[in-house]
């Protein structure tokens, strides 16, 4: 039987607060012997001799969360897991704080790293969500991922 529909999105950025009380409530489930996780950060990068200050996300929400929901399911059927978080920024994201937490737990590492990597990858690939660069001064563009 399937899960509900979780909703990945967090408005504006994702706390370390947040993240380590994420991984806090773990500390309970005595069969987990592994964690991989992966934060994706906003990069400052220099486009064109501008700085980038923040990225501002949008999505199309219902279509993301159904599709997010498949990977969820197809996740958990290739790989031994005992859970799976992902969190996804909308609106601004200043540069140096985080827009992606994707956590994953198993039984042992293997199952944990390549579970985490390969939902990053499927984020970045087939979710509808849409960055825009906006530079230090206030110009933007939209942002194409690599």
């Amino acid at each position: 039987m399937s899960k509900a529909i979780k909703n990945i999105f967090t408005e504006g950025a994702i706390s370390p607060l947040f993240i380590s009380e994420s991984i806090a409530k773990h500390a309970t489930k005595k069969e987990i012997g592994a964690h991989s996780i992966f934060l994706g950060q906003i990069r400052q990068d220099e486009i064109d001799g501008k700085a980038v200050a923040a990225i501002e996300y949008t999505a199309y929400e219902e279509m993301v969360l159904e599709k997010m929901h498949d990977i969820r399911e197809e996740i958990f059927l290739k790989y031994d897991l005992t859970c799976m978080h992902v969190h996804h920024s909308l609106g601004i994201v200043k540069s140096g704080e985080i827009c992606l937490f994707v956590f994953t737990s198993s039984k042992h590492r293997v199952a944990a790293m390549e579970a985490c990597n390969e939902i990053v990858e499927r984020v970045k690939a087939e979710l509808q969500i849409w960055g825009r660069e906006i530079f230090e001064d206030e110009s933007h563009q939209w942002k194409v991922n690599k």
